[in-house]
């Protein structure tokens, strides 16, 4: 599933062709994903320009407005999905759902498995968070908010392993499987510990290697795993730079140690016997 770092990078690709663009129609062809795509949109966003190209956790969001409707655009990419720029007159792939058919070219969503969700909020920008898929989610690990007593405030009251615990939408978005195991190496904190049982100064370790991994994995264009690509059909790199992930039985590359590889809540942790603990 793309995860904050691939949502992000996503957005950054998208925003340049997409903001300030006059949206000439939309296409759909799947009448639900995730949930129905309201087909009010096929009368509602041509006229409308496109604001700005945002991201709340792992959602898009696309800010549209004309005269009489301003709204937002609710996109997630589901388990599979991906957007994509294509020619206006290019035929759809079995897989093509949803159009958003701009002047020159469409922006086109694919999702093989139909996890996604394409949504709308109608009001202004700050209603989009409003909505009830963005209303519950939590604190965004690259801004301002994550901060060593917020997190300490929160997940350090929670009796769970700290890698599921971090996980958790509700209290930060974004940290996917990969990326919490990737910080928890960077920060030397195993995955099995207990959150209550992590000290403060240990959270200001792991909030800076959070930052850190997110920061890197963006720098990297993400992880493309199994069939992830972004909005050009690129791949992310970051998996292969990866310290502890995907390297069950290889040596440490920091301490020597062996990395290990267990499920927590039904996902493959790896972490590193040696200096995780």
């Amino acid at each position: 599933m793309p995860e904050l770092p691939e949502v992000e990078v996503c957005r950054r690709g998208l925003a340049p062709e997409l903001e300030g663009a006059l949206i000439e129609g939309v296409v759909i062809r799947a009448p639900k994903l995730r949930q129905e795509i309201p087909r009010e949109l096929i009368e509602l966003l041509p006229g409308c320009r496109i604001a700005a190209v945002r991201r709340r956790g792992k959602y898009l969001l696309i800010d549209c407005q004309r005269t009489g409707i301003e709204g937002s655009l609710i996109v997630h990419l589901g388990m599979s999905g991906n957007l994509r720029f294509v020619s206006r007159d290019q035929p759809p792939a079995k897989h093509d759902h949803f159009d958003l058919v701009l002047a020159g070219q469409s922006l086109r969503l694919a999702d093989p498995r139909r996890f996604g969700v394409v949504l709308w909020q109608p009001g202004p920008p700050a209603a989009a968070e409003l909505h009830p898929l963005l209303a519950t989610q939590g604190i965004e690990p690259l801004s301002d908010d994550f901060t060593v007593n917020r997190i300490f405030s929160s997940i350090s009251k929670r009796s769970g392993p700290i890698k599921p615990t971090l996980m958790d939408s509700h209290l930060v978005v974004g940290i996917g499987n990969i990326y919490a195991s990737e910080s928890l190496f960077r920060a030397g904190i195993s995955p099995l510990r207990a959150a209550n049982r992590i000290s403060r100064a240990r959270y200001e370790l792991l909030v800076a290697a959070i930052r850190e991994t997110l920061s890197d994995a963006i720098a990297a264009g993400g992880s493309s795993i199994r069939d992830y690509v972004h909005s050009d059909g690129s791949a992310g790199w970051f998996q292969i730079q990866a310290g502890v992930y995907d390297r069950a039985g290889q040596p440490c590359l920091r301490c020597g140690g062996v990395v290990r590889q267990i499920r927590q809540a039904g996902r493959s942790t790896y972490y590193c016997t040696g200096c995780q603990h």
